[in-house]
């Protein structure tokens, strides 16, 4: 285990590195752009693996807490100046109008089981979609609204090191979290609730501390996202943004953090491939059809996901090594 920690731990520091020095020797606008709103992404995707991967919560509602961020933040930086105080003040506002809709979705929803729990949240979400739609004077509508951003976050290579900074620094409170004693609890949850239950742990106390992290760490992502567009509508509550959020942490590997950045980064990359080959081939006007063919590939073929398949593959090289020795000794 020591050698699989220090292999990932060495694999995610180069990575970190090449990320770093990426900007320094390509300077292309348009990669620079689509690797930050894999970043976004990918803080959007570890905090649904949270619900879902750690603490076995499918919830098709997740999409309120990033349009939350997205709103306060936009509302902020549109009313008042745009600079870096009113970006930090509209982030506190997203995290906690977010959490306090966590906690009370949470504390209403979660003593529900599976696909009920999963479809109050959507009926939330879509509440909010409403309230979008309806309150024009706010919000403008599904028209939505252009807002000026803090100078600092108007250079793009200033922008891309704030957004790679903060997905590293999610994972890296993620990652301490979900291997914290709060975080075996939640696994022991995930695996079987009725026995961790029985074990005397208040199931509905936790699974509402993993709500409101995730719906915190959710508008953390809108709020990036809307800075990077400097545009906000209705089109971040929509129920697209949730599904997004549930296949790039499928894809990547449920239960592993660093799958749903890798899932983030494959989906983002392919969506970029795919709309420049429509403008060309018009058959991969559709494309979208092929995003579908690949998903039902990805789940019947690695329902673990990809950083998931590679762990079970470890694993059973390591099983049979160990066996090698054993016959060995037991032939001698």
């Amino acid at each position: 285990m020591k050698i699989l920690h220090n292999r990932s731990t060495l694999f995610l520091g180069a990575a970190l590195l090449i990320l770093v020095l990426f900007p320094l020797f390509n300077d292309s606008r348009s990669m620079m752009i689509l690797l930050t709103q894999v970043f976004i992404f990918g803080v959007f995707a570890m905090s649904y693996d949270l619900l879902l991967g750690y603490t076995g919560i499918v919830s098709f509602g997740h999409a309120m807490f990033f349009g939350i961020g997205a709103y306060s933040t936009g509302i902020f930086l549109d009313r008042m100046e745009p600079n870096m105080f009113w970006f930090l003040v509209s982030l506190l506002a997203g995290f906690v109008i977010a959490g306090i809709v966590s906690y009370i979705v949470g504390l209403l929803t979660l003593r529900l089981k599976s696909h009920f729990y999963a479809m109050l949240t959507l009926a939330f979400a879509g509440l909010f979609l409403v309230v979008a739609e309806k309150w024009r004077t706010l919000t403008f509508g599904n028209d939505g609204f252009t807002f000026r951003t803090p100078e600092l976050m108007k250079d793009r290579m200033t922008f891309y090191f704030i957004c790679l900074g903060v997905m590293a620094l999610v994972f890296i409170i993620l990652r301490r979290f979900t291997h914290s004693p709060a975080g075996s609890v939640l696994q022991a949850i995930r695996e079987n609730e009725q026995r961790a239950e029985s074990l005397g742990f208040q199931v509905l106390h936790y699974k509402i501390i993993a709500s409101v992290i995730a719906g915190v760490l959710a508008s953390l992502a809108g709020s990036l996202y809307a800075v990077s567009l400097r545009f906000v509508n209705t089109s971040v509550f929509t129920m697209d943004v949730t599904l997004d959020a549930l296949l790039m942490t499928i894809i990547g590997g449920v239960g592993t953090l660093i799958g749903p950045i890798i899932g983030a980064g494959l989906i983002e990359f392919a969506h970029h491939w795919l709309t420049e080959l429509a403008g060309t081939y018009p058959i991969f006007e559709r494309w979208i059809i092929f995003f579908g063919i690949l998903y039902i590939l990805v789940v019947m073929f690695f329902p673990a996901g990809i950083v998931g398949s590679l762990r079970k593959l470890g694993q059973k090289k390591k099983a049979v090594k160990k066996q090698n020795p054993q016959q060995k000794k037991i032939a001698g």
